[in-house]
């Protein structure tokens, strides 16, 4: 029976399709064509499969070229072979191969060769596949890691901020707490739009502020002589963080929309220590609500790359290095380790200061971002929500947790309810 199989190589202006008949026996067959990346072309290209019956398609990830060839290939091409009677179970299935295992010979690399080798190596099983979301679940991943650029630019500007305040020698940062907290934006406020007094900057403290007036106005002495230029450069700073507040806050407000109908997830999630609503919304951004695509907690550390690697060679293990896997999820299972060992009373302490001493800081952390990684399957795969497990937690910061919590869930616009324990 005929089963013919497309590989594609991936441009940013055209594509190198071939196609061959990877039932026929003796060597492949392949028929080339190309074809050209616009919307239109991406269309003919979809017709075109269809009149070749093709089952399957692979395609290499290159760069950010290859979403609109998937999109197009999953909007006009899958749903219609699947359609076909002699559809059968891998049919209208699209595969995105890492570039890395489709590397040819130093000096051998060419269009059509390329797309070829896909094919045969996705037979012979030697490609490794990454793993592509549905349309909703890309859109989650879109906002929140655009979110987490818009997080990484506002942490940037920050430290240009203190090092432009350390260059007018304005030691308003060895002061305060907080650079952008509420007392120092009202202070920054005033230099840039040109006050020149210490005292009556100083004033625009907050009261409970743990600086005296005394040491404010010593720490804001230089802007009686600050130039014109730094002033106007002040102002830019400030004008440009708030925009990012104010984008930040609205993808929040989106992506709470977008996660609406999963939102008991999101609340299971962020009752983990370590994590948060936030945390919780990436970690569902990443691998799903119900992390479907993975059918146990050990395939999941795997995929994040929260597990130790494995290099034997002549029975002799030469590294536990563990592997790259999803640099995001990674990202943010390490933050939530390190929040948690610092969790009073909480499972994750005791294993923190049970491993310190014979693996050191950075392994441990690891361990712990295992343990989080195989918990967060297990809670959205089954749809349980987490117990505690480590000595008892004090009802006051339990309490102060819950309500923190709840603050920030209803401040997205989620539905939340606090739940009434009685004690018998």
């Amino acid at each position: 029976m005929s089963y013919r199989i497309v590989g594609i190589d991936v441009h940013k202006k055209m594509l190198a399709v071939v196609v061959s008949d990877v039932e026929v026996d003796g060597e492949y067959q392949f028929e080339r064509i190309r074809y050209g990346s616009s919307p239109e072309h991406l269309r003919l290209l979809a017709e075109w499969l269809i009149a070749q019956q093709v089952e399957e398609v692979v395609m290499e990830s290159t760069a950010q070229y290859w979403k609109p060839v998937w999109g197009a290939l999953e909007r006009y091409w899958k749903p219609i072979c699947r359609e076909r009677e002699s559809a059968g179970p891998m049919s209208g299935t699209l595969h995105l191969a890492q570039a890395q295992s489709n590397r040819g010979r130093r000096g051998r690399k060419k269009d059509f060769p390329d797309a070829e080798r896909l094919v045969k190596r996705l037979v012979a099983n030697e490609l490794t596949l990454s793993f592509v979301p549905d349309t909703e679940q890309r859109l989650w991943r879109t906002v929140t890691r655009r979110k987490y650029q818009l997080t990484r630019n506002h942490v940037r500007l920050q430290n240009q901020l203190e090092g432009l305040l350390e260059e007018c020698h304005i030691k308003l940062s060895s002061l305060v707490s907080d650079l952008l907290g509420a007392s120092a934006r009202r202070m920054l406020q005033a230099l840039a739009e040109g006050e020149t007094n210490p005292a009556a900057v100083a004033a625009l403290a907050d009261k409970n502020l743990r600086a005296t007036q005394a040491q404010l106005c010593d720490a804001l002495g230089a802007c009686t002589e600050l130039k014109p230029i730094y002033r106007r450069l002040l102002k830019m700073f400030l004008e440009e963080l708030q925009l990012i507040d104010q984008q930040i806050s609205q993808l929040d407000q989106e992506m709470a929309s977008l996660l609406s109908q999963h939102q008991d997830s999101v609340k299971r999630l962020a009752e983990v220590p370590g994590l948060g609503v936030d945390s919780a919304q990436q970690i569902i951004a990443e691998v799903g609500a119900k992390a479907a695509t993975f059918p146990s907690a050990k395939q999941l550390s795997s995929w994040v790359g929260a597990c130790p690697g494995d290099e034997e060679s002549a029975e002799v293990s030469k590294s536990h290095r563990s592997p790259k896997g999803n640099r995001h999820m990674r990202r943010i299972l390490n933050q939530a380790a390190n929040a948690a060992a610092k969790s009073k009373g909480t499972i994750f302490e005791i294993v923190y200061r049970r491993l310190i001493s014979r693996l050191g800081h950075n392994q441990t952390i690891g361990a712990i971002a295992h343990r989080l990684c195989r918990l967060i399957w297990i809670i959205l795969h089954r749809g349980v929500r987490y117990e505690e497990r480590g000595p008892s937690v004090s009802a006051k910061s339990r309490r102060h947790r819950t309500n923190r919590m709840i603050r920030e869930l209803r401040s997205l616009g989620y539905q939340v309810e606090p739940v009434v324990t009685t004690t018998v």
